[in-house]
Protein backbone atom coordinates (compact mmCIF):
# COMPACT_ATOMS: atom_id res chain seq x y z
CA UNK A 1 0.00 0.00 0.00
CA UNK A 2 2.32 2.45 -1.32
CA UNK A 3 1.14 6.10 -2.24
CA UNK A 4 2.77 7.92 -4.61
CA UNK A 5 2.71 11.48 -5.87
CA UNK A 6 2.37 12.05 -9.45
CA UNK A 7 1.53 14.65 -11.70
CA UNK A 8 -1.49 14.30 -14.07
CA UNK A 9 0.78 13.13 -17.32
CA UNK A 10 2.47 10.19 -15.13
CA UNK A 11 -0.51 9.35 -13.87
CA UNK A 12 -2.13 9.19 -17.77
CA UNK A 13 0.77 6.95 -18.86
CA UNK A 14 0.74 4.62 -15.85
CA UNK A 15 -2.92 3.80 -16.53
CA UNK A 16 -2.75 4.08 -20.12
CA UNK A 17 -4.93 7.58 -19.56
CA UNK A 18 -4.58 10.84 -21.81
CA UNK A 19 -3.64 13.84 -18.96
CA UNK A 20 -7.36 15.50 -19.15
CA UNK A 21 -8.67 11.33 -18.57
CA UNK A 22 -6.96 11.12 -15.50
CA UNK A 23 -7.27 15.36 -13.79
CA UNK A 24 -10.55 13.89 -14.47
CA UNK A 25 -10.51 10.44 -12.61
CA UNK A 26 -8.40 12.47 -9.66
CA UNK A 27 -11.28 14.78 -9.04
CA UNK A 28 -13.58 11.84 -9.38
CA UNK A 29 -12.16 9.92 -6.89
CA UNK A 30 -10.98 12.81 -4.40
CA UNK A 31 -7.25 12.56 -4.56
CA UNK A 32 -5.62 14.43 -2.37
CA UNK A 33 -3.93 17.23 -4.51
CA UNK A 34 -0.87 19.50 -4.20
CA UNK A 35 1.17 21.60 -5.97
CA UNK A 36 4.98 20.75 -6.92
CA UNK A 37 7.97 23.10 -6.88
CA UNK A 38 7.55 23.44 -10.49
CA UNK A 39 4.38 24.81 -9.95
CA UNK A 40 2.13 21.91 -11.50
CA UNK A 41 -0.40 19.90 -10.08
CA UNK A 42 0.50 16.92 -7.91
CA UNK A 43 -1.98 13.77 -6.87
CA UNK A 44 -1.50 11.56 -4.02
CA UNK A 45 -2.29 8.31 -5.76
CA UNK A 46 -2.51 4.73 -4.11
CA UNK A 47 -2.79 2.33 -6.94
CA UNK A 48 -3.89 -0.57 -4.77
CA UNK A 49 -7.32 1.88 -4.12
CA UNK A 50 -7.87 2.26 -7.59
CA UNK A 51 -9.64 0.13 -9.98
CA UNK A 52 -9.33 1.59 -13.50
CA UNK A 53 -9.64 0.09 -16.54
CA UNK A 54 -9.23 1.64 -19.48
CA UNK A 55 -12.06 1.17 -22.22
CA UNK A 56 -10.53 0.52 -26.07
CA UNK A 57 -10.60 3.62 -27.83
CA UNK A 58 -13.44 4.03 -30.76
CA UNK A 59 -15.88 1.21 -29.76
CA UNK A 60 -17.58 3.52 -27.03
CA UNK A 61 -17.91 6.31 -29.79
CA UNK A 62 -19.15 4.59 -32.82
CA UNK A 63 -22.03 3.59 -31.16
CA UNK A 64 -22.76 6.86 -29.53
CA UNK A 65 -22.20 8.57 -32.89
CA UNK A 66 -24.84 6.77 -34.83
CA UNK A 67 -27.56 6.62 -31.94
CA UNK A 68 -26.92 10.42 -31.86
CA UNK A 69 -27.13 10.71 -35.27
CA UNK A 70 -30.62 9.22 -35.64
CA UNK A 71 -31.67 11.02 -32.75
CA UNK A 72 -30.74 14.81 -34.41
CA UNK A 73 -32.21 13.40 -37.36
CA UNK A 74 -35.30 12.52 -35.21
CA UNK A 75 -35.23 15.94 -33.46
CA UNK A 76 -34.95 18.03 -36.79
CA UNK A 77 -37.93 15.90 -38.48
CA UNK A 78 -39.47 17.35 -35.33
CA UNK A 79 -38.52 21.02 -36.05
CA UNK A 80 -39.58 21.06 -39.48
CA UNK A 81 -42.76 19.57 -38.09
CA UNK A 82 -43.60 21.84 -35.82
CA UNK A 83 -42.01 24.67 -37.88
CA UNK A 84 -44.84 24.06 -40.65
CA UNK A 85 -47.46 23.94 -37.33
CA UNK A 86 -46.44 27.07 -36.37
CA UNK A 87 -46.94 28.09 -39.75
CA UNK A 88 -50.16 26.76 -40.19
CA UNK A 89 -51.70 28.51 -36.34
CA UNK A 90 -50.05 32.04 -37.65
CA UNK A 91 -52.11 32.23 -41.02
CA UNK A 92 -55.29 31.01 -39.07
CA UNK A 93 -54.36 34.01 -36.22
CA UNK A 94 -54.10 36.30 -39.11
CA UNK A 95 -57.14 35.12 -40.66
CA UNK A 96 -59.01 35.72 -37.40
CA UNK A 97 -57.31 38.93 -36.97
CA UNK A 98 -59.12 40.39 -39.79
CA UNK A 99 -62.35 38.61 -39.24
CA UNK A 100 -62.31 40.74 -36.32
CA UNK A 101 -61.11 43.74 -37.37
CA UNK A 102 -64.06 43.74 -39.92
CA UNK A 103 -66.54 42.59 -37.35
CA UNK A 104 -65.32 45.84 -34.90
CA UNK A 105 -66.21 48.19 -37.60
CA UNK A 106 -69.40 46.84 -38.40
CA UNK A 107 -70.28 46.83 -34.68
CA UNK A 108 -69.04 50.95 -34.38
CA UNK A 109 -71.10 51.35 -37.60
CA UNK A 110 -74.11 49.78 -35.87
CA UNK A 111 -73.76 51.30 -32.92
CA UNK A 112 -73.21 54.80 -34.70
CA UNK A 113 -76.74 54.37 -36.30
CA UNK A 114 -78.29 53.41 -33.21
CA UNK A 115 -77.49 56.28 -31.46
CA UNK A 116 -78.49 58.37 -33.95
CA UNK A 117 -81.67 56.71 -34.65
CA UNK A 118 -82.28 56.85 -30.41
CA UNK A 119 -81.78 61.09 -30.85
CA UNK A 120 -83.76 60.94 -33.69
CA UNK A 121 -86.95 58.60 -31.60
CA UNK A 122 -86.14 61.35 -28.77
CA UNK A 123 -86.48 64.16 -31.11
CA UNK A 124 -89.79 62.83 -32.98
CA UNK A 125 -91.55 62.24 -29.60
CA UNK A 126 -90.60 65.62 -28.31
CA UNK A 127 -92.16 66.92 -31.08
CA UNK A 128 -95.75 64.61 -31.11
CA UNK A 129 -95.73 65.70 -27.23
CA UNK A 130 -95.75 69.28 -28.09
CA UNK A 131 -98.40 68.64 -31.24
CA UNK A 132 -101.12 67.24 -28.75
CA UNK A 133 -100.22 69.46 -25.90
CA UNK A 134 -100.57 72.71 -28.17
CA UNK A 135 -103.63 70.75 -30.15
CA UNK A 136 -105.31 70.82 -26.89
CA UNK A 137 -104.41 74.31 -25.30
CA UNK A 138 -104.87 76.22 -28.66
CA UNK A 139 -107.56 74.29 -30.42
CA UNK A 140 -106.04 75.60 -33.22
CA UNK A 141 -106.15 72.86 -36.40
CA UNK A 142 -104.28 74.85 -38.66
CA UNK A 143 -101.30 75.36 -36.32
CA UNK A 144 -102.16 70.95 -35.78
CA UNK A 145 -102.20 70.62 -39.16
CA UNK A 146 -98.57 72.76 -39.47
CA UNK A 147 -96.88 71.09 -36.71
CA UNK A 148 -98.27 67.55 -38.15
CA UNK A 149 -96.63 68.05 -41.77
CA UNK A 150 -93.24 69.48 -40.20
CA UNK A 151 -93.38 66.31 -38.10
CA UNK A 152 -93.63 64.27 -40.98
CA UNK A 153 -91.41 65.84 -42.92
CA UNK A 154 -88.90 65.55 -40.36
CA UNK A 155 -89.77 61.62 -40.29
CA UNK A 156 -89.35 61.34 -44.33
CA UNK A 157 -85.57 62.79 -43.47
CA UNK A 158 -85.01 60.79 -40.70
CA UNK A 159 -86.12 57.62 -42.80
CA UNK A 160 -83.80 58.61 -46.21
CA UNK A 161 -80.67 59.08 -43.22
CA UNK A 162 -81.42 55.43 -42.31
CA UNK A 163 -81.35 54.16 -45.46
CA UNK A 164 -78.28 55.48 -46.76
Amino acid sequence: MSVEMLTYAALGDRLKISPEAARSLAKRLRLPRSLSLDGKAVVSVDFAGIRHTPRPPGTRHTGNITLLTSKIEALQAEITRLEARAADHRADFERERERVDRLMVELLQATAETMAAKEATARLEGELAALRISGRAIGGQEQAARRLGHLAATIVDADRKACR
